[in-house]
């Protein structure tokens, strides 16, 4: 039986205000929301539904803000090992200790996703003063305590050189996952913006590190999907044989195998973007899920670009970053560099 991911912000609050925070990238005193302990059981008995349903598993990727913050978050610990339900967790290292992560080991928690976005001085410009440090010092302490930590980099034209040396500290510090992702623009703001022949290079020199780095303790996650087309061109990635007509094999999972849940009960297709579908307090998952709003993000015939290409049904790049850019999530993704024939 197949997982089906929830990734779960259960409050608003956070101590940092980071640059291309979604929660904060229009407005940093907006009031901040946290899930009633009501709220919580009701939203893990609709996601418990939908998977019963849907004959899924359950895996919910608890964030936030910051997720420790929540006043009952470790009810919420409680309740998830109570019910022998997997999880990771999406925070900040500064309350993070040998007891903290000691107690998170015994609830449960499998992972815990810590941020990078540049060396010190780079990453604490955007995030704040310290947290460079504090992040790379937490990860020996959650792995002494048998949680396996990731390392998450938001890649941007801001920080694209440091990526290689990011690799290189990363490994050094053992940490046991490595991923990036691109930004996605949440305004009119573009500077940050990747050219498609930069970001292949970035790859390329991101692949040279990994295969460096592939009998460390650090596995590398190939987030993006545009690792797919990287790959295929280098003879490493093969499309199969006797593939099913209309199952999407790989690529972009929206509306496919997770949705987000928001503080106030929004329901996202994906979080990367704006694409609300629902409330989890007014409507069954199940229903949303199946339903008319969510399948919109399903019509794959519509994406522009890759409807023409032989990888549609395993890339598709992202199509978030192509809506934070062109307002269109079926426009060609801005940093794909293939050419494709009409």
């Amino acid at each position: 039986m197949e997982y089906f991911a929830f990734q779960w912000h259960i409050t608003d609050s956070c101590d940092q205000r980071c640059q291309h925070c979604y929660i904060f990238s229009e407005d940093n005193f907006i009031k901040l929301k946290e899930m009633s302990w009501e709220e919580i059981e009701s939203v893990l008995e609709n996601c418990m539904d939908m998977c019963k349903k849907a004959n899924r598993l359950p895996y919910f990727y608890i964030t936030g803000g910051d997720p420790i913050l929540h006043s009952r978050f470790w009810d919420l610990m409680a309740l998830l090992k109570e019910n022998n339900i997997p999880f990771t967790l999406l925070g900040n290292p500064f309350h993070l200790n040998d007891e903290v992560c000691k107690k998170l080991k015994t609830h449960g928690c499998e992972r815990y996703q810590l941020s990078i976005d540049g060396m010190r001085e780079t990453h604490d410009a955007i995030r704040m003063p310290g947290s460079f440090d504090t992040t790379l010092a937490k990860i020996a302490c959650l792995r002494n305590a048998g949680i396996r930590c990731a390392i998450m980099t938001t890649v941007s034209g801001t920080n694209v050189h440091e990526i290689p040396e990011i690799i290189d500290t990363v490994v050094k510090y053992k940490a046991d996952i490595f991923s990036f992702a691109r930004y996605c623009p949440t305004s009119t703001e573009k500077i940050t913006h990747l050219s498609p022949q930069q970001y292949h290079d970035l790859l390329e020199s991101c692949w040279e590190k990994f295969e460096q780095y592939k009998d460390s303790d650090t596995s590398f996650n190939l987030k993006d999907h545009l690792w797919t087309l990287f790959l295929y061109e280098k003879g490493l990635f093969k499309i199969p044989d006797n593939l099913k007509e209309d199952v999407m094999y790989d690529g972009c999972n929206c509306a496919n195998c997770h949705m987000t849940i928001l503080p106030k009960g929004e329901v996202y297709a994906c979080r990367r973007f704006e694409s609300e579908v629902a409330n989890v307090f007014n409507e069954k998952l199940y229903d949303v899920f199946t339903g008319d709003k969510m399948n919109e993000f399903r019509q794959y015939d519509k994406f522009e670009k890759c409807s023409k290409c032989e990888l549609l049904r395993f890339c598709r790049g992202c199509p978030a970053v192509t809506y934070g850019y062109t307002g269109n999530f079926y426009g060609a993704d801005p940093q794909c560099w293939k050419t494709i024939e009409n």
